[in-house]
């Protein structure tokens, strides 16, 4: 998963489709952000960055810290740049799932960047071939990073007969290194990694002088005598020094002196406290193999405790005055609405869909399993509920991430309609005593309540509300068809309303959804968006400035399950048209409520509309529609 995130970072956009936001650093990290695409990073059990992402991120941070903190600051400590800081670190955790732990590596790391950065503006501009001092101008290169201020400050300082001796003192201890490193810019942590990838090692670390000694070796790939020689003398001490005294042994070999907070042959990020933390508290691969399974056995035995306990409470609740999920058992020929039931661990109803009984349908190009019908589902009311046979097709595991979409259901669990099952009643249908005494008082305030409107019918109107007139003539037109027994007729949906065509089929249940006010299916909301194209965005020319998402493919189902199948439709139509300014609506299903989403491609704005008032951070599947 990591490589194919830095495989899509590392695609390369033009200049006229990059989105311009935030700082400007690192282009295909900002745009991979902006596309959604945000970076893991990972860790050795010794703390330090590693691949896959790990050189991404260093780069990321040097070009952070170039934009943000001067080349004039010389303590990094100080504490007028935490506001640069924090606007740094911000900026990391927007591009990178990073935790909050390792904010303190990430400024070290800033920190030492910046160091090299300002020593590579001194040897490369402010130095001759002998080391002499060059009066020279700010390059053009990094006119918008550094000001000319700046830039004659920085060139002062270096002139300061303090700094030019420290400098001198610091040049000559790193000049003819006795043990050149010659991996360039791979640190200790990510050559380790390579090291152990290579030998295919279980292991999670390796010896300091292993790596001391691999990190000497050029492009010939012989290390030189010296180092050999350090290596053998290291060997030999291992097999003398006592465990506890294995982290000095490349010190004891080289025989120089050491840097307080300084481990040889680790590299940067590895200090001896963090080392000794990591030493006594990192198991083996084997151990924690063996943590796993004994956990994995101890949640299998949990689970088969709480199903047993389940099955035995559901088992008595059902002998008594329960629910009583009574199934046609013959589905009516057609396409019919339907309840989704399920019946482990026990009989409830965990969605509400339309049932396809239609001779020789297929699933996704496949035949049904035996004893299911196909059907659709447009409202989850489990929404975590496992189907009962997950889509190869759309991945879809879940009655929520199946919304919109077309699975297989068994017959014995689908029941048409909405009506709610029936309490249980007994063989003579006698009403039970509490049940009786109840529809009698009822029946009394009903009479009472008669009395009343009867008594006052010449002041009193009746508060019914009358029946419109579009609704009449849906009714005049359902009535003049063969819809209400089982019928059903298709709507063409033309190119232009989706971008792609197809007929769109309505049954009875979707008149009923609008006669009775019901939850709506998605084939009541592409109807209406069919009738506005049609009677008012393409007679007036409104299709040029508005234009509609298919609610069937932009659903949280496919976005969760094959996002590369929305992300493509969603692209197709917004490059189509990148050079209009044009407003596209999405209506949005959340599990039984509909919410519009309209979307401003060019001004990068996104309009939310609920008929609830809700806040839009009460939909967290939304975000991740807009994020998609």
């Amino acid at each position: 998963m990591a490589d194919d995130q830095h495989e899509e970072v590392s695609k390369k956009v033009s200049a006229e489709e990059e989105i311009r936001r935030g700082i400007t650093v690192m282009r295909r990290v900002v745009q991979g952000r902006s596309r959604g695409i945000i970076l893991d990073v990972y860790w050795n059990n010794q703390g330090q960055l590693i691949e896959p992402n790990g050189h991404t991120l260093t780069s990321f941070i040097g070009a952070l810290v170039r934009n943000e903190i001067p080349i004039t600051c010389d303590v990094w400590r100080n504490k007028e740049l935490n506001e640069s800081k924090e606007k740094i670190w911000s900026e990391i955790k927007r591009c990178f799932n990073i935790e909050e732990e390792r904010r303190g590596f990430c400024m070290k790391l800033a920190g030492k960047l910046l160091r090299g950065f300002r020593t590579f503006l001194s040897s490369k501009f402010l130095k001759d071939a002998d080391g002499n001092f060059v009066d020279a101008e700010l390059p053009k290169k990094y006119e918008s990073l550094i000001s000319a201020e700046e830039w004659e400050a920085f060139k002062s300082k270096r002139q300061d007969p303090v700094f030019q001796r420290i400098s001198a003192t610091n040049q000559e201890r790193a000049s003819s290194p006795a043990y050149p490193y010659r991996k360039g810019r791979v640190g200790y942590g990510r050559l380790e990694q390579s090291m152990l990838q290579k030998e295919e090692s279980s292991e999670t670390s390796l010896p300091a002088h292993v790596l001391w000694k691999e990190a000497r070796v050029g492009k010939s790939g012989v290390p030189q005598e010296e180092v050999l020689h350090v290596y053998q003398k290291c060997e030999e001490l291992s097999q003398s020094l006592s465990p506890d005294d294995t982290k000095g042994i490349l010190s004891r070999a080289l025989d120089v002196p050491e840097y307080s907070g300084r481990v040889r042959g680790k590299g940067f990020g590895v200090t001896p406290t963090s080392l000794s933390i990591k030493k006594g508290k990192a198991p083996s691969n084997r151990e924690l193999h063996a943590r796993l399974e004994a956990m994995q056995a101890e949640l299998d035995a949990l689970r088969r405790e709480r199903e047993a306990s389940a099955s035995t409470v559901y088992k008595d609740a059902s002998d008594k005055d329960s629910i009583n999920c009574t199934f046609q058992p013959n589905i009516p020929e057609g396409i019919s609405h339907c309840q989704l039931y399920l019946s482990s661990p026990y009989y409830r109803m965990v969605g509400k869909g339309k049932v396809h009984n239609v001779s020789g349908v297929l699933l996704h190009t496949r035949e049904l399993p035996a004893g299911c019908l196909k059907v659709s589902i447009d409202i989850a009311v489990e929404p975590n509920a496992a189907l009962p046979y997950p889509s190869d097709d759309s991945d879809a595991t879940t009655v929520h991430e199946a919304v919109g979409s077309f699975v297989a259901w068994p017959t014995n669990l689908i029941c048409v309609g909405y009506e709610t099952p029936t309490k249980s009643k007994s063989k003579d249908n006698a009403i039970p005593r509490h049940t009786e005494s109840t529809v009698s008082r009822k029946e009394e305030v009903s009479n009472a309540s008669a009395r009343v409107k009867s008594s006052g019918a010449k002041k009193t109107v009746s508060r019914k509300k009358p029946t419109t007139k579009y609704r009449s003539c849906l009714r005049t037109f359902l009535e003049m068809t063969d819809i209400p027994t089982e019928g059903v007729r298709t709507v063409h949906m033309e190119v232009g309303i989706f971008d792609f065509d197809y007929d769109q089929m309505i049954g009875n249940e979707d008149f009923m959804q609008v006669f009775s006010h019901e939850e709506i299916g998605v084939t009541v909301v592409n109807t209406y968006i069919r009738f506005l194209y049609d009677k008012l965005m393409r007679p007036n020319g409104l299709d040029v400035s508005f234009g509609f998402l298919a609610p069937a493919t932009v659903n949280l189902g496919l976005i969760l399950s094959r996002p590369d199948t929305v992300t493509e439709y969603v692209l197709r139509i917004l490059m189509d048209n990148k050079d209009a300014e044009k407003l596209f609506f999405i209506p949005f299903n959340t599990g039984g409520h509909w919410l519009l989403l309209a979307i401003n491609p060019i001004r990068e704005i996104v309009y939310y509309l609920d008929s609830l008032g809700n806040d839009w951070t009460t939909y967290p599947d939304m975000k991740v529609l807009i994020d998609t």
